[in-house]
C-alpha cells in the first residue's frame, strides 16, 4: 500500500513537473505578466481566436458525415459532388484565409518576441519613491499656500502697475513741458533771427538808398554844372554890383525896429523853433552867413548845433543884443561885407525876410553876390513872403513900411539859375486859411491856389 502510494505520488509529481515545464515553455514563448511593475500584454485570447480560425479554414470544402443508409449515401454523394464542383470557386477564398492566418501568426510571433526581449532587459531605473513623496509633499504645500501667494502677487502687481502708470504720466508731463519749452525757445530764437534779419535788411536797404541818393546827387550836380557852364556864356551878362544896400533907406524911419519885430513878427522862441527846421540843410558846413540876422534866432540855432555862424544886419540895436548873447554879429551893408570877405568865404548862406526889402535890381545883385561868396557845393536858403497868396497883401506884407515889393517864387528861382545855382527847391508854409478860418468856406482848389502858404523858402546849391 505504501509502495503503491509512493509510486502514485511519483507519477503525480512527474505529471505536475511535466505541466510546469509545458507552462514554462509556453510562457517563454508567449511571455506575459509584470515587468518591473509594468504589466505586459497577454496574447492568450489572440491564440484562441487563431486556433478557431484555423479550424474553420480546415473545415472549408468538407461534407458533414451522416448515418448510413441508401438515401443518406445518395445525399452524401450529392454533397460531395457539389463540394468538388465549387472547389474552383472557393479556392481563392481558402488561399486568402490561410494567408491571413499566417499573417496573424507572424504578427503574434513579433509581439511575443517584443515581450521576450522586455523580459530579458534588466531594470536600470528604479523610481526614487522617497524623493517622489518629498516632491509630492512640497507640491501639496505649494498648493496650500498658492492662494496666499496669488493674492500677494496680484497686490504687488497692482502696486507696480500703478507706479508704472504714474511714472509714465510723469515722464509724459515732463516730455510735454520740455517740448513746450523747446518750442518756445525755438520760436523766440526764430523771432530774434527774423528781427535781426529784418534789421540787417533795413540797414542794408537804407545804406543802399543813401549811396543811391548820393550818387544821384552827384549826377544831378554834374548835370546842372554842365548845363550852367554851357548857357552861362550866352545868357549871363555882367552887371554892376551896388555897394550900398537898398535897405539903408529904411533907417530913415525913426522907429524902434526891435519892438516892431516883437509885435508883428512873433516871439523869438517861436521864430527860433521855425528856423531850426532849416538846420538839416547846413549839416557839415564850416561857416554860415546869416543875412539880416535880426534878433539872432538862426544864429542861436547854429550855435546849439555846433556850426560857426556870422550875422550881418544894418541896425545897431540888433547887433548889440546879439553880441550880448555871445553871438558873432556885425553891423554892415551886406554888399560891402560880401565884397570884403571875398569869393568862397562861406559854405552856407541864410537870408530870411530880407529880399522883399530890396528894389528888384538889388535882389538880383544880392543873389549874384551870394553866389560869389559861396564855395562850390555851398547851400543858400531864401525865405520871403509868397505873393501867390493873396492874403499877404491884406495883412502881412504892407504892415512893414520898409517892404519894397514881393518876389514871386518863379522869379527867385530864375535868379538862382542865372547865378549858377542848381538843385533848386521851393517849399510853401503857413497857409492863410489856418489863420483865417473863414477861408475854409471857399472851394478847395481856390483855397489852395490863392490862399495857400503866406511865406515860401527857396533852397539851392552852387554848382561851380
Amino acid at each position: 500500500m505504501n509502495e503503491n502510494s509512493s509510486l502514485q505520488l511519483t507519477h503525480e509529481e512527474e505529471l505536475e513537473l511535466a505541466i510546469r515545464q509545458i507552462r514554462e515553455r509556453v510562457l517563454a514563448r508567449y511571455p506575459s505578466g509584470l515587468w518591473h511593475g509594468l504589466e505586459l500584454p497577454d496574447f492568450t485570447p489572440v491564440l484562441e481566436a487563431r486556433d478557431q480560425a484555423n479550424s474553420k479554414v480546415a473545415a472549408i470544402g468538407r461534407v458533414n458525415p451522416r448515418a448510413g443508409g441508401p438515401l443518406n449515401s445518395v445525399i452524401q454523394g450529392v454533397k460531395q459532388l457539389i463540394a468538388r464542383s465549387l472547389g474552383w470557386f472557393v479556392r481563392d477564398q481558402v488561399d486568402f484565409n490561410y494567408a491571413m492566418v499566417r499573417s496573424l501568426d507572424s504578427v503574434l510571433e513579433g509581439l511575443n518576441a517584443i515581450n521576450r526581449t522586455l523580459k530579458t532587459i534588466p531594470p536600470r531605473f528604479e523610481p526614487p519613491l522617497e524623493e517622489i513623496r518629498r516632491e509630492a509633499s512640497e507640491l501639496k504645500d505649494i498648493r496650500s499656500h498658492w492662494v496666499v501667494w496669488k493674492r500677494e502677487w496680484e497686490e504687488k502687481l497692482g502696486r507696480n502697475e500703478v507706479q508704472f502708470l504714474r511714472s509714465v504720466a510723469d515722464l509724459q508731463a515732463a516730455y510735454a513741458q520740455r517740448t513746450a519749452v523747446l518750442e518756445q525757445r525755438y520760436e523766440e530764437r526764430a523771432l530774434a533771427h527774423h528781427k535781426d534779419f529784418e534789421g540787417a535788411l533795413e540797414r542794408s536797404n537804407f545804406a543802399m538808398q543813401q549811396r543811391f541818393w548820393k550818387e544821384l546827387e552827384k549826377v544831378r550836380v554834374e548835370y546842372e554844372r554842365i548845363i550852367y557852364a554851357e548857357i552861362r556864356s550866352i545868357r549871363q551878362r555882367p552887371a554892376p554890383v551896388p555897394v550900398a544896400g537898398g535897405a539903408a533907406a529904411d533907417a530913415a524911419l525913426d522907429i524902434d525896429w526891435v519892438h516892431f519885430a516883437n509885435k508883428f513878427r512873433g516871439d523869438a522862441p517861436k521864430i527860433e523853433a521855425h528856423f531850426a527846421s532849416y538846420l538839416p540843410y547846413f549839416e557839415g558846413c564850416q561857416r554860415v552867413l546869416d543875412i539880416g540876422c535880426g534878433r539872432g534866432e538862426f544864429l542861436s540855432s547854429l550855435k546849439q548845433k555846433g556850426i560857426t555862424g556870422v550875422g550881418v544886419d544894418l541896425y545897431e540895436e540888433n547887433i548889440e543884443i546879439l553880441r550880448g548873447q555871445g553871438l558873432d554879429a556885425k553891423q554892415a551893408d551886406v554888399f560891402e561885407y560880401l565884397a570884403a570877405e571875398g569869393p568862397g568865404s562861406f559854405d552856407g548862406i541864410f537870408c530870411a525876410q530880407v529880399i522883399e526889402h530890396l528894389p528888384p535890381a538889388q535882389v538880383w545883385a544880392l543873389v549874384k553876390a551870394c553866389a560869389q561868396a559861396l564855395k562850390t557845393g555851398g547851400v543858400i536858403v531864401f525865405e520871403t513872403p509868397n505873393p501867390e497868396c493873396l492874403a499877404i497883401f491884406s495883412t502881412h506884407f504892407f504892415i512893414d513900411p520898409s517892404h519894397q515889393r514881393p518876389v514871386p517864387p518863379a522869379l527867385l528861382c530864375f535868379y538862382l539859375e542865372e547865378a549858377g545855382f542848381g538843385r533848386i527847391d521851393v517849399q510853401r508854409f503857413a497857409p492863410a486859411y489856418e489863420e483865417r478860418p473863414e477861408l475854409n468856406a471857399l472851394p478847395a482848389s481856390v483855397k489852395e491856389s490863392f490862399f495857400g502858404g503866406l511865406d515860401y523858402s527857396a533852397f539851392a546849391r552852387k554848382l561851380s
